[in-house]
């Protein structure tokens, strides 16, 4: 047996996968500072972040879900902005 097997363990092919792991952590570290200079350059050219962060997360749903989204946000706010029956009678 290679000293790399221990009780039917091959340390090698743990190994690889470890590195293979750390190896994508090291991509996603780059890709999250590209992307954090992407909203600096963004910002630097007046742009709202956050704005621009929703934007990104409204094109990830799908068309029906964000309408739906959109309609329960506008009914919520209506009924928010709505004088309440309670308050009204109480007047």
């Amino acid at each position: 047996m290679a000293d790399t097997d221990t009780v039917g363990i091959a340390g090698d092919r743990i190994r690889s996968l470890i590195e293979r792991v750390e190896h994508i952590e090291e991509e996603i570290k780059a890709l999250n500072e590209a992307k954090k200079e992407i909203f600096a350059e963004a910002k630097g050219d007046g742009f709202d972040v956050k704005v621009l962060k929703e934007i990104i997360r409204l094109r990830k749903q799908d068309k029906d879900e964000r309408d739906e989204h959109e309609s329960l946000l506008d009914l919520y706010l209506r009924a928010m902005e709505a004088p309440d029956a309670a308050r009204a009678k109480a007047a």
